[in-house]
């Protein structure tokens, strides 16, 4: 007769299965958030959130992230502490947390000390105007004057941002201008050569927000100055994305003119 021996397999210590448990519930709300985080944008895109609510969408995954970083924390040391093979999980379930929580904390801190504005132009004084961009614009809820409280804050908040001179006759420096604007990405809505301005549109990558460009070229001395406006659509702040706009095209256009 043979016997035979059944082993029941010890239970866990407490502490294992508590971080075991809050490894997985970290894991899971960070994966949670990151999928909140990255649709809010897509379904704003696609008219399924108001923007009210895809803004809070974006905030209540960055708080859910944060609240899954530190659960994954003590996850991570319980782990440590009482040697659970759990460190793997614990450890990518915070970094998962801190990468989610990372861009919507940026763009708190930027909204804290970026003046609160949406439109930018390198002349304060005469910005340029719109005009073939005003149809699509019919819904927008930012208008298109640009107030001198505006001119004030900017000049405030980003006293880089200036026209740029061109040593190269109006013309030139338009055919310069129009081609720095299509290297953009932007959707060119109307070109003038004979009146040396053109307007566009740019769309954001996430949230699919219109802004506004135009860019006017006007002689001077021996050469030319190029002035460009970036306007919102939406947003009474804009997180900063005129200013780099306007930096980013004024940098291309003059790169290409230094350049041979």
């Amino acid at each position: 007769m043979t016997a035979s021996v059944v082993l029941e397999k010890a239970p866990a210590p407490p502490a294992v299965r508590a971080a075991r448990a809050l490894a997985a519930l970290a894991l899971v709300a960070g994966v949670l958030s990151a999928l909140a985080e990255l649709l809010a944008g897509p379904a704003y895109r696609i008219s399924a959130l108001p923007l009210g609510a895809a803004i809070q969408t974006m905030r209540w995954g960055a708080t859910v992230a944060l609240g899954a970083a530190a659960v994954a924390l003590v996850a991570l040391l319980l782990s440590v502490a009482s040697n659970a093979p759990v460190r793997g999980m614990a450890a990518l379930a915070l970094v998962l947390a801190l990468v989610v929580a990372a861009p919507p904390l940026y763009m708190y801190r930027q909204l804290q000390h970026l003046p609160k504005i949406h439109d930018i132009s390198t002349n304060t004084e005469d910005p340029p105007k719109f005009d073939a961009v005003l149809p699509l614009r019919q819904s927008a809820r930012n208008p298109v004057d640009y107030p001198a409280s505006t001119a004030a804050e900017q000049r405030n908040g980003y006293p880089d941002i200036e026209p740029l001179m061109l040593p190269l006759a109006p013309p030139a420096a338009f055919e310069r201008a129009a081609k720095a604007a299509g290297e953009m990405g932007w959707d060119i809505v109307a070109t003038s050569p004979e009146t040396l301005r053109l307007e566009a549109t740019d769309t954001t990558l996430l949230f699919g927000f219109k802004d506004d460009v135009v860019v006017r070229v006007t002689p001077q001395a021996q050469g030319s100055v190029v002035d460009v406006r970036s306007l919102s659509r939406v947003g009474g702040s804009d997180f900063g994305a005129n200013a780099k706009r306007v930096r980013a095209y004024l940098k291309r256009l003059a790169d290409s003119v230094a350049t041979p």
